[in-house]
């Protein structure tokens, strides 16, 4: 799930961060020794600091955090140099690119420990990857804008092409943001492969703005967002996550009472994040202890205020704000990764042409 560290650190008076997460416990830039094990991943992990020096007390292994950028560039990074891997661990592909990865030999083969524990509905066949976490790519709404207005928020894909919506929506590049392509996986998955296209020309038509990456979206065009009030946006619709709703809430001072945004529930879709063991890892056995710790309650139930995702290990808890005001779509679109692989490249190539032309 990209950008929720960037949210977090946006949000409310713009000076809270989790600057005190992940790479803070680095053991420096030196090369990767039988002690140090190398995180590879997009610029949205973070961990506690209690969490991870546990781990690191436990293990006996010190943990160095490489982040690099997005996930569709950090996982085409790390492809390019598999060969000669940065770190022993890659954690942050996404079903939305989990075929890129595989078919790349980015990872080898280890089965975590307690991958057993980890809920059904969330697990891939074969053992190169393990299942970290979930979280639903949705339409946000600003309630202040809808109820000025007098217009009920939309609830649905249908509902964004309609006339009342003209000109409110703001999504992500669907070839360079993760949340953008799935949006685009979303309407495909609802319309199929000969309804999608016909849908961006309405929704295009019907005035939606795209622009590069999550951050600009949310934070720029999104006035429901602390940080588009800030900039004074116009858009009250944004491609966000479920989960932004408790992070208004959560990093607001004063906190509100209720979210300041909400979420149109019938246009999510379920996203899981995935870590492996690299290809070539030098520390395989490090490697493979903090895939395990990834798995533990400790780590599973620490991950939702620290990335703004849902835990897949059975009984792991969430806060109570993520039950209150971002609850997990019911009912949200998903897709079989093998038809992703199979259609993604060319989706991505038709939408470009489609809609950005």
């Amino acid at each position: 799930m990209n950008n929720k560290k960037l949210f977090a650190a946006v949000v409310g008076l713009g000076l809270v961060t989790l600057s005190a997460c992940g790479s803070s416990s680095s053991s420096g830039s030196g090369s990767t020794g039988s002690k140090t094990v190398t995180l590879v991943s997009h610029d949205s992990w973070a961990v506690s600091k209690g969490v991870l020096a546990d781990f690191e007390k436990k293990s006996g292994y010190k943990v160095k955090v490489l982040e690099d950028g997005d996930a569709g560039q950090a996982v085409n990074k790390a492809i390019l140099t598999k060969d000669n891997p940065q770190g022993d661990v890659f954690f942050g592909v996404d079903n939305t690119l989990l075929s890129r990865a595989l078919d790349n030999g980015l990872f080898q083969s280890y089965e975590a420990k307690g991958a057993d524990t980890i809920q059904a509905g969330y697990r891939v066949d074969g053992d190169k990857v393990t299942p970290i976490d979930t979280g639903d790519i949705c339409v946000n709404y600003d309630k202040a804008w809808f109820s000025k207005h007098k217009l009920q928020p939309p609830t649905s894909y249908d509902d964004l092409i309609k006339p009342a919506y003209k000109n409110l929506l703001v999504t992500e590049n669907a070839s360079t943001s993760s949340p953008g392509l799935g949006f685009l996986l979303g309407s495909a998955a609802k319309y199929g492969d000969d309804g999608w296209e016909g849908y961006w020309m309405k929704l295009k038509a019907n005035g939606v703005k795209v622009v590069d990456g999550w951050e600009q979206a949310y934070n720029e065009e999104f006035s429901g967002s602390a940080g588009g009030k800030k900039a004074k946006a116009d858009r009250p619709l944004v491609v966000s996550y479920a989960s932004s709703p408790p992070a208004e809430v959560i990093y607001a001072d004063p906190k509100p009472t209720t979210a300041p945004t909400g979420v149109a529930d019938g246009t999510c879709f379920r996203q899981i994040e995935y870590a492996g063991l690299l290809s070539n890892a030098k520390n395989t056995k490090g490697g493979k202890a903090f895939l395990d710790f990834l798995l533990t309650k400790e780590f599973q139930q620490d991950m939702p205020l620290n990335m703004f995702v849902y835990p897949v290990v059975q009984g792991a808890q969430v806060p109570a704000e993520f039950t209150k005001y971002g609850p997990q779509a019911k009912d949200p679109e998903t897709m079989d990764p093998a038809k992703i692989a199979e259609h993604r490249d060319d989706w991505v190539k038709s939408w470009t042409s489609l809609v950005l032309k």
